[in-house]
Formats: structure tokens, C-alpha cells, sequence
């Protein structure tokens, strides 16, 4: 079975003599729970995992309860530690006023439990380790799988990974298209919405929402300002909603928007976004077209290399201190700006029907990029790109 590299990570700071919580989190279908079992595997020191998905949320008596079994464990085995693993923690409400106060107990009371933390909403869990666990945990960050992971596992092609994403759990599913959608539409994409949006924070409008993301997803690749959105949405109310509920559905690894690259830090942030899946088969499932009549539409399949080459650049940049953008000045634009301190790299994606470069002429004089890059023809061909490294481009 193929391992994540985020496996190894565990490994090294679990059995390390210093004790940290590690906080495994990521999207819904992207491997923590497979992540944790691995490493239980050939794991020799005691350990329990425990799942909070169907905990009532006032659950805050059973982690208690986990602490308490896995000190018993730990007691009975006489083992040098013992190690506690809960799954989708953000289900408990106030869960980190709980785990605070046993990790806590614990430390006073020179207890060795070392403790796993999984979760898919990354915002709600952000905010409970922000307010009550400062010091104490360690984050192991996981995104979509990248289109190297997915060939090593699944053996996909460049073209394939382009169509159907990076979803493990939906690979087996892809010479069955239809079925394929129905997967990603009702144990993806509806499930992530309903259970780490909808049910852990107060949304007044979900059917905009929904709205939101399917129209995002739609223009996936492409830049489009919040006002002319409102314009297309039933009831949308302002803009302020819109960029709150986008902010709750990139947290969830479904939808992000890109700024535009700016030397000013003010006007880069109130910039009109560029929309961007996460996983490109959310693109895919979302435009209503089907893969082969899509291959063989030059505009349509340019559309679709490009966002994929935005969800590699994206979830690469979640992993790593690097910053994504995108740049415009009137009718010259470059598809995706790379920062990483003060060094600055464009991106230009030639495909489909598109020729004009005009636009990388235009951000070298302004910018002043240290590089800037072509992907597709004439460049560097975007199959081989989607398996680079984004450090090797510094």
C-alpha cells in the first residue's frame, strides 16, 4: 500500500523523548485516518484510536473518557509511553478546552501519553488551537494528492490526473464515469459540505453557499470579482458573505481564491480573485462535461490543464512557506506568481488555443521576476511540470 510522505513525519516526532500533540490535518478523503493506521501497524508501544464522527457534540465526558482508557493502557502494559489517537476531533464541541486540561494533567503529573489529533475542518480546529493549546502541539499538514502520488498508487496518467483529481478513494472509479460523479458528488463534495461547514458553523444562507462553490468551481482558472458573482446568485446578499463563506470552503479543501501579485500589500488585498479548485475533479464533476469530448475541445481542455497546474502550485504551497498569486494589468496578465521571501517566479500556461504572451513580457518590466516560466508549448511540457518539486524552480 502506498505511504504519504506525512507518514514518515509522524514516525520521527512520536518517537522522539520530547512530547508534542501532533495535529494531522487535511480534506476529507485524502488518507489521515489510512495515515494513522499505517503507522499503527508496526507501531510497538501501546495505542488506541478512538473516532469522534458520531460523538453527540457535547462530547466533551468521552475524550475524558479516551484519556482515561489510554492511561489505563498505559499502566497495564508498563510500556515507556502510550499513544492516543482521535479522529475528526472538531466534532466536540469545546474539544480544545478538553484536551487542554488532560494534556495538562498529564504533563503535571509526568504521565508519557503522547497524543494523535485528525481533523477536516481545518478553520474550527485552527481557532481551538490558537485559543487553548499554544506550546503544546505540532501541526502535520496534508492536501489532495499530487499527480505523482497518484501515478505511483493508481498508475494514472498525466491525463487522467488532469480529468479526475487527486482523490484516492475514487480511482477505482474512473472507467466508470458516472459512477465516478456520483462518488465525488455525494461522498465528497456533499458530505464535506454538510459535515464540516454546515454543521460546525453558523451559516445564515447554505443554499449560497452551495451556490458559491458550484459557480467557483466553474470558473476554476479564472479570475472574476466578487460583485459580478453577486450579479449571478439568487439572494447573495454582499460581498462580505461571499468572501466568509469562500474562507469556510477553502478551509474544507474544496475551493480557494488567488489574490493578485502586487508590490503593495494593500492593493494586493483587495484585489479581485482568481478562483481555483483544490482537487481538479471538482472542476471536472462541476462543468457538466464528460472526459473524452472534453479532451478533444482545444479551449475546453486548456481550461482544465491550466487549473490542474493551479492545484499542483496550490496544495504544494499549503505544504511549504511559499506564497501563490496571480498577476494582471489591464489586458497583460500572467497565470500564477510563486513567492518565497522575496524572491519572485512567474508562471505562464500555454495551452488550449492560447498564444498570446504577451503578458510575460509585461510582468518581467514591471515585477522584475527573478524567473519566469512557460509551461506547455514551447516551454516546459505541463505532464512533466505536474511532477516537479516547486522549490527546484528557486
Amino acid at each position: 500500500m502506498y505511504q504519504r510522505p506525512q507518514l514518515q513525519i509522524l514516525k520521527k516526532r512520536l518517537h522522539e523523548p520530547r512530547r508534542f500533540m501532533q495535529v494531522i490535518l487535511g480534506p476529507r478523503q485524502v488518507g489521515k485516518t489510512t495515515l494513522v493506521k499505517q503507522f499503527t501497524q508496526d507501531e510497538k508501544h501501546p495505542w488506541i484510536f478512538a473516532s469522534a464522527d458520531d460523538v453527540p457534540a457535547t462530547g466533551g465526558a468521552w475524550i475524558e473518557q479516551q484519556w482515561e482508557n489510554a492511561r489505563l493502557l498505559l499502566r497495564t502494559r508498563k510500556s515507556a509511553y502510550a499513544i492516543l489517537i482521535i479522529d475528526e476531533i472538531q466534532k466536540i464541541h469545546n474539544w480544545s478546552e478538553t484536551v487542554k486540561a488532560q494534556w495538562d494533567k498529564d504533563t503535571f503529573d509526568d504521565i508519557p501519553l503522547k497524543v494523535v489529533l485528525l481533523g477536516s475542518a481545518r478553520l474550527t480546529i485552527q481557532k481551538g488551537l490558537t485559543e487553548s493549546l499554544a506550546g503544546r502541539y505540532e501541526v502535520i499538514t496534508m492536501t489532495h494528492w499530487g499527480y505523482s502520488e497518484m501515478h505511483q498508487a493508481f498508475d494514472l496518467s498525466p491525463e487522467d490526473f488532469v480529468w479526475f483529481g487527486g482523490y484516492p478513494g475514487s480511482a477505482a472509479l474512473i472507467n466508470e464515469e458516472e459512477r465516478w460523479k456520483d462518488y465525488i458528488m455525494n461522498s465528497l463534495i456533499e458530505t464535506t459540505i454538510s459535515k464540516d461547514i454546515l454543521m460546525l458553523s453558523r451559516i445564515d444562507k447554505p443554499a449560497l453557499l452551495k451556490q458559491l462553490f458550484e459557480l467557483g468551481c466553474a470558473y476554476s482558472g479564472q479570475i472574476l470579482s466578487y460583485s459580478k458573482i453577486v450579479g449571478q446568485l439568487q439572494d447573495a446578499g454582499n460581498t462580505s458573505t461571499l468572501s466568509h463563506y469562500l474562507q469556510l470552503l477553502d478551509s474544507a479543501g474544496l475551493l480557494s481564491a488567488l489574490e493578485k501579485f502586487s508590490r503593495g500589500l494593500v492593493r494586493q488585498k483587495a484585489s479581485i480573485p482568481k478562483w481555483q479548485v483544490q482537487n481538479n475533479a471538482l472542476f471536472s464533476v462541476m462543468s457538466g462535461r464528460n472526459y473524452e469530448k472534453s479532451r478533444t475541445d482545444l479551449a475546453i481542455w486548456g481550461r482544465h490543464v491550466e487549473s490542474a497546474i493551479g492545484v499542483h502550485l496550490l496544495n504544494s504551497c499549503k505544504q511549504s512557506g511559499f506564497q501563490l498569486y496571480y498577476w494582471r494589468d489591464r489586458n497583460d496578465e500572467i497565470d500564477f506568481v510563486l513567492t518565497h521571501g522575496k524572491k519572485v517566479i512567474g508562471l505562464e500556461v500555454k495551452s488550449g488555443t492560447q498564444h498570446k504572451l504577451s503578458g510575460m513580457e509585461a510582468f518581467k518590466d514591471n515585477m522584475k521576476p527573478d524567473k519566469i516560466y512557460l509551461i506547455g508549448k514551447g516551454g516546459l511540457p505541463w505532464q512533466e511540470f505536474l511532477k516537479m518539486k516547486i522549490e527546484d524552480l528557486f
